[in-house]
């Protein structure tokens, strides 16, 4: 696997050459082995690239995200088959019980929760024990909704009370960008393990071609929130997309290793469809913080 993300920013000409891709500038002209590539992220509407190169970036099992005129991520590179065994993989899918994907969304949910609550306790805000409590409230499935509630106080606590998560503002636009970023780098591992993006075990959005990676990505988001709040975000621009971008290289632990947080989706994607499969939530590996 790759470690490198690219950021396409300005004009310039993408092709492939001998298993490298060729960054063609008026300035300079760069190559890139692909092997080290691990996303790359076309910011720019004047960048042109080759079928080729698509095609190799795919095979490679590269993320590529391209960018609207605003330089947001509007769209992604995905492959139709992610392993050998992509169809054996889909019939599995499609055929996991009910039970175990509420007993898995509710362990994801606990996490998430648990994470929030740790995050307002870093900030010295006491919200974190309301938090605590939607844990030991929360049910199978969470069919009372605590991930909705602690979502609000969780938002509430952290950035007032009149903020929305609707609302346009620099904020949002960096919280928006970062999640954007985990939901692609999710949606590049479930396709490389053979599954489908579009099929969640939560997440049912008909328009929604991304609820499988919508369901895994939940306890990850606080990787963004934390950055986000440690961040004077006066302006959502260049630099501040880069910060973003590079929590995917920050070390984590999981499986009681340290990790890049690329690695630990890896991981943590891998247990997931291992416990589906086996219908063994304890299978399950979450990342932590610290040790």
């Amino acid at each position: 696997m790759g470690w490198r993300t690219v950021i396409i920013s300005n004009r310039a000409k993408l092709d492939l050459k001998m298993n490298s891709m060729v960054v063609r500038t008026n300035e300079k002209t760069t190559r890139i082995f692909l092997n080290e590539i691990y996303m790359l992220i076309i910011e720019s509407t004047a960048v042109s690239l080759t079928t080729a190169l698509l095609f190799e970036l795919s095979k490679k099992k590269i993320k590529v995200i391209f960018c609207d005129e605003k330089r947001n991520p509007s769209s992604e590179l995905v492959s139709y088959y992610g392993c050998h065994d992509t169809s054996v993989k889909y019939r599995n899918q499609l055929e996991w019980d009910g039970d175990i994907k509420a007993d898995v969304w509710t362990e994801i949910v606990r996490d998430k929760i648990k994470k929030q609550s740790e995050h307002l306790k870093e900030k010295g805000l006491e919200e974190h024990i309301m938090l605590k409590t939607y844990i030991t409230e929360l049910e199978n499935n969470d069919c009372t909704n605590r991930e909705g509630h602690a979502a609000k106080v969780y938002f509430n606590a952290l950035f007032g009370k009149t903020f929305t998560r609707t609302e346009e503002s620099t904020l949002n636009a960096a919280l928006n960008y970062g999640y954007s970023l985990y939901l692609s780098a999710f949606n590049r591992e479930i396709v490389a393990n053979g599954y489908m993006t579009q099929l969640g075990i939560f997440h049912n959005n008909i328009f929604n071609p991304f609820n499988l990676a919508s369901d895994l990505m939940e306890p990850f988001r606080i990787l963004i929130d934390r950055k986000v709040t440690n961040m004077e975000l006066r302006e959502f621009e260049t630099l501040e997309k880069l910060e973003l971008v590079n929590t995917l290289n920050d070390n984590i632990i999981i499986n009681n290793s340290q990790m890049t947080v690329i690695n630990a989706i890896n991981i943590y994607t891998k247990s997931i469809f291992d416990a589906l499969n086996d219908k063994d939530i304890s299978l399950i590996k979450f990342y932590r913080n610290e040790l």
